[in-house]
């Protein structure tokens, strides 16, 4: 059955040379529906994708049955994405949807597109869209299908892109840092302080922000950044570091925190705002 996570991650991807546009459909014959795609099925077991992709698309045009014909278009689709076709699938992926709007493959569909996008990311401090367009539609199918087997690895992804993103503004700030641009330095970390409270670099971006306005001689705004990373991570080194920023008198109140980490962090913002 299509629905296995695992066959996601077992394609072969020794077909990049090759090109959809090689390929060559025969003529339509309705008689031959179920040898077009018994063909196909077999070159997909076999690791063929190439050539199951050109049976399934014939199969599909010849089945009269609309369960088979989309049941033939998502084997193609996923026989695209085996040989790296990644544009030729989401172009078939969309039209099958639109084309069978209740099929049972549908979830899946809407799964492999994710793949698809998530799997074209590359270096994030060049080209920021493939990487917000994976966000985009991990983030659809999660708030959609979200009691799904696929929402699981769904949620890991979204998480490494979470802190992708977090990367790339803390890349930028210490950039300005650099430069002395003090401004969009404290913006790019406040992006993170704001939206990315759940990644890894949420500890130096507090204590980046620390610095900064220690720096600038606002000791108040240096101070509510210091509460916060003490708050919540007063066992970092990032916290060590912070206190060594300021002066000795300095000290922050230890306290435990409760398990909702969200709401917590979100109502230690509102009260020293």
């Amino acid at each position: 059955m299509l629905q296995r996570i695992f066959l996601i991650f077992v394609l072969v991807l020794s077909l990049n040379s090759c090109s959809k546009k090689d390929i060559e459909y025969e003529p339509k014959d309705k008689n031959n529906a179920y040898k077009l795609y018994q063909e196909g099925f077999e070159a997909f077991e076999k690791g063929d994708y190439f050539y199951a992709e050109k049976k399934f698309t014939e199969a599909e045009l010849n089945f009269e049955i609309v369960d088979f014909a989309a049941k033939s278009a998502i084997m193609s689709s996923y026989s695209l994405y085996g040989i790296n076709f990644y544009s030729d699938a989401l172009i078939n992926l969309e039209r099958y949807l639109k084309k069978y709007p209740t099929d049972d493959n549908v979830i899946y569909a809407h799964y492999l597109i994710a793949i698809i996008h998530y799997e074209q990311i590359q270096d994030e401090k060049r080209d920021l869209q493939p990487l917000l367009d994976a966000k985009s539609k991990i983030k659809f199918f999660l708030k959609k299908y979200p009691d799904t087997d696929y929402a699981i690895d769904l949620q890991f992804k979204q998480d490494l892109i979470q802190n992708q993103l977090a990367a790339k503004e803390l890349y930028v700030a210490k950039y300005y840092i650099s430069t002395q641009k003090w401004v969009p330095a404290i913006n790019r970390l406040k992006v993170i302080v704001n939206d990315y409270q759940k990644t890894v670099f949420i500890e130096e971006a507090l204590h980046r922000l620390v610095e900064i306005y220690y720096y600038l001689g606002l000791k108040e705004e240096s101070e509510k950044y210091a509460k916060i990373l003490g708050y919540n991570y007063n066992s970092s080194e990032w916290f060590e570091q912070t206190y060594k920023v300021l002066n000795k008198d300095y000290k922050i109140k230890k306290k435990t925190k409760p398990k909702d980490n969200d709401n917590f962090f979100k109502k230690i913002l509102n009260k020293i705002k």
